[in-house]
């Protein structure tokens, strides 16, 4: 196994490695990557001699909000448990764009992450909203839409 040599940095603008040293001369990329790059905001929320759930209290905020949603719809209240649901993924996204470090909710770029979670968490909201029966939000043109699409075969 050969030892690589060490790169002088030059260029201010070079990649840190794991120990946050400047690793490459050039900003052009190698031909293959040895490790990957942290997102946005990844690493702690909180500083290192904190224990580790005070690190990470976006992610665990998200997960237990989730996590209260699905036992209350467990108990057979599913769109209050949805709504939950779809609230923590909101209130994820809303963390992810306020918050400079969010420990490990990041996971991909910070523009990802939001609409990633914005998407979802709408779309679920919407859709327990929507849900039958004796839904709690009617719109009009998805209902014709649907009477269209689906036509009894009889």
């Amino acid at each position: 196994m050969s030892v690589e040599p060490e790169i002088e940095v030059r260029d201010p603008v070079s990649a840190p490695d794991a120990e946050a040293r400047a690793r490459r001369v050039t900003r052009r990329f190698p031909l293959f990557t040895r490790d990957t790059a942290r997102p946005e905001g990844g690493g702690r929320a909180a500083p290192g001699d904190a224990p580790a759930p005070a690190r990470q209290w976006p992610m665990l905020a998200v997960l237990s909000m989730v996590g209260l949603g699905l036992l209350v719809t467990a108990f057979d209240a599913f769109r209050v448990g949805l709504l939950l649901i779809g609230a923590a993924l909101l209130g994820g996204a809303v963390m992810r764009w306020l918050l400079p470090r969010v420990g490990m909710l990041a996971v991909r770029s910070r523009f990802t992450d939001i609409v990633t979670y914005g998407v979802l968490g709408s779309a679920i909201v919407l859709l327990a909203l929507m849900a039958q029966p004796k839904p709690w939000l009617e719109i009009p043109f998805l209902d014709d839409a649907l009477h269209f699409t689906v036509r009894n075969s009889q």
